[in-house]
This record gives structure tokens, sequence and C-alpha cells, in this order.
């Protein structure tokens, strides 16, 4: 009996390093390419391309409707950094681009395509993210709404 139940904890301990080792590989994976678009000319501009396409195709979805504004966000402030208006991190801007690759990527840990959870991967991972750099996340959104507030001053 002893000998089961220490068989079945080498088992559990061989399981828990190949999913260790799965998850590492994984990381590094969406990692590289995060890397390669962010360095890519255009890289940015067509990721946001696919994350639109994406929306167009899921946003009915109710898990999908929970992640919105994360996603939304993330673009927003993507695009404020290209076009030099407001600083993110690197990390920041590694970790959102991450977040949004797994967001398009077809290859998740849960499919997309099954019902009620396919979805709660995607939404896992890009909530880490947005609380991973909300301190940056909220300082954009305060110089969002200054700027929102300075156009509808001028417009007066």
């Amino acid at each position: 009996m002893l000998k089961t139940k220490s068989a079945f904890s080498f088992n559990m301990t061989s399981f828990f390093d190949h999913t260790t080792d799965f998850f590492s590989k994984a990381k590094l994976m969406y990692q590289r390419q995060a890397e390669r678009i962010i360095g890519e000319e255009g890289g940015l501009k067509k990721l946001q391309q696919q994350v639109r396409i994406k929306l167009e195709q899921v946003s009915h979805h109710p898990k999908v409707i929970e992640a919105m504004e994360p996603i939304l966000v993330f673009k927003r402030m993507i695009q404020a950094h290209k076009k030099g208006d407001f600083k993110v991190s690197s990390k920041s801007l590694m970790l959102m681009v991450l977040g949004l690759v797994y967001f398009v990527s077809p290859l998740d840990i849960i499919p997309d395509v099954m019902p009620v959870i396919g979805f709660a991967d995607d939404l896992s991972v890009l909530i880490a993210v947005y609380n991973a750099i909300k301190h940056e996340v909220d300082e954009f959104l305060a110089w969002e709404k200054n700027q929102d507030m300075s156009r509808k001053g001028l417009n007066k």
C-alpha cells in the first residue's frame, strides 16, 4: 500500500514538472512573438488590426464582453505610445502586446470554441496583464481624460 502511494506521488510530481515545463515553453513562445511584433515595422499596427477582427468575430460572447475594457484600453495605450503622445514603459508595452497576442492567437490553453469556458484563459491573461500594469493604466486613463477635457475646452 505504501509503495502505491509513493508511485502515485512520483507520477504527480512528474505531471506537475511536465505541466510547469509546458507553461514555461508557452510563455517563452508568446514572449518571443511579442518581442518580434514590437520590433517589427508595422507589427503593432498589424496586431491591432488582428485584435479588431477578433473582437468583431467574438464580441457577442459574454466572456469577451468582460475582457473588452482591458483590450480597448491596451489598444488606445499602444496607439498613444506609437504616436509619441503617451510614454509606455517597455515592460508594460511587452505585457500588453503579449496579452493581445494571446487573445488573437488560435493556439490557446483552452480553445475558444469550447462553450462557456473557451475564453476563460484569454480573459485570465488579459486581467493578469491589466492588474500587473494597473498603475500605468491609471496614469494613461487620467492623461486621456485630461486630453478629452482639453479638447472640449478648446472647442468652446
